[in-house]
């Protein structure tokens, strides 16, 4: 089922770039003279000039997808090894065709992607094979937030091993590590147009935040709100969209809370074109809000919630930009099998 939800953009910018010339050493001397016969006789060839046709719309519209909670232990393991044969390929293999569209695929990653550190979590803590990158690069992720209330349920260690796992894989962690790294943005470039995303949450407890040199999550709170809205203005000047991810709310609920809200919408006013919500599981309202669009809850992804139909289902966010724009923002629901495997609602 797909829904249409605006048809709009703000201003933008448009950031110059320029080549850089590469000359090569090690040129054979029979290149050497051929190449300086071509110089000087240069006068004297016929110069055919081609005209590089300009590429359509299509070719230069971007097209983004932002998904829900995305859990790859417990029972989605189970299933993974059961159905799957340890193939972590299995979750995807419903969506991957259509998540191969876009160009960037997110979603918010509840369980680090680790072997190492120990449980000091509640029973509802959540640690990955490391095999589970497979799968995410198979499904054509391309930035997690890992600023969420699992991050730390297996202690910095996972988190660190997690985050260089990720990096060394070509995907972009966002919200945790080094206080620096954590409330940085992840700024990826593709068809020339520049996109932020950052990763903030409210559900951990205050020494979770990355502090100095101390690993941990970007955790947004009344006491470093302005200087989070400053690091969303700046990336307004340097980035064509910016993106903003929020574990936020209260589990299985369908109305937003307060602090969602307030944040979600400091988050827009500060610069924001999109503000996605994670942690509630279920699907949560949306609204067009000044300039920006705030999704409040996105449901599950991939997650072994099967205990109830709310649980099971969700939706991705798809936005299409055009010319550094954002043209067109829709949402296309999913639902989970019995096997925990996402799946488009037709």
């Amino acid at each position: 089922m797909t829904k249409l939800i605006i048809l709009s953009r703000a201003k933008n910018k448009v950031l110059a770039g320029g080549k850089v010339l590469k000359i090569v050493s090690g040129v054979s001397l029979s290149v050497l003279v051929l190449a300086l016969t071509f110089f000087f006789l240069r006068t004297m060839t016929i110069e055919i000039k081609t005209t590089v046709p300009e590429p359509s719309p299509a070719e230069k519209s971007v097209k983004l997808f932002l998904a829900g909670d995305i859990m790859l232990d417990r029972g989605v393991k189970y299933m993974i090894e059961k159905e799957g044969q340890g193939d972590f390929k299995f979750p995807f293999l419903k969506m991957v065709d259509e998540m191969k569209k876009a160009d960037l695929v997110f979603g918010n990653l509840e369980s680090q992607i680790s072997d190492r550190g120990t449980k000091v979590g509640s029973i509802y803590s959540f640690r990955a094979d490391p095999k589970a990158i497979e799968g995410l690069k198979f499904a054509g992720f391309d930035v997690l937030s890992l600023a969420n209330n699992h991050a730390l349920d297996y202690t910095q260690a996972a988190l660190k091993d997690s985050l260089d796992r990720l990096i060394d894989a070509g995907l972009a962690p966002i919200g945790a590590g080094q206080e620096a790294q954590a409330f940085a943005p992840a700024i990826k470039t593709t068809k020339g147009t520049r996109i932020a995303f950052f990763a903030y949450t409210d559900q951990a407890p205050s020494a979770w935040q990355a502090q100095g040199e101390d690993i941990g999550i970007a955790r947004v709170s009344e006491n470093n709100l302005e200087r989070i809205k400053a690091d969303l203005t700046l990336a307004r000047e340097l980035a064509d969209v910016v993106i903003v991810s929020l574990h936020a709310g209260q589990e299985y609920t369908r109305e937003p809370t307060l602090s969602q809200t307030t944040f979600s919408r400091a988050f827009i006013d500060a610069g924001a074109d999109i503000v996605v919500n994670h942690h509630s599981h279920v699907i949560q309202e949306s609204e067009e809000y000044r300039s920006g669009y705030i999704f409040y809850g996105l449901g599950n992804f991939v997650f072994d919630q099967g205990f109830s139909k709310e649980t099971t289902q969700g939706e991705i966010v798809e936005i299409t930009i055009e010319n550094k724009k954002i043209k067109k923002v829709i949402t296309k629901e999913i639902k989970m099998n019995e096997f925990f495997q996402p799946e488009l609602v037709e």
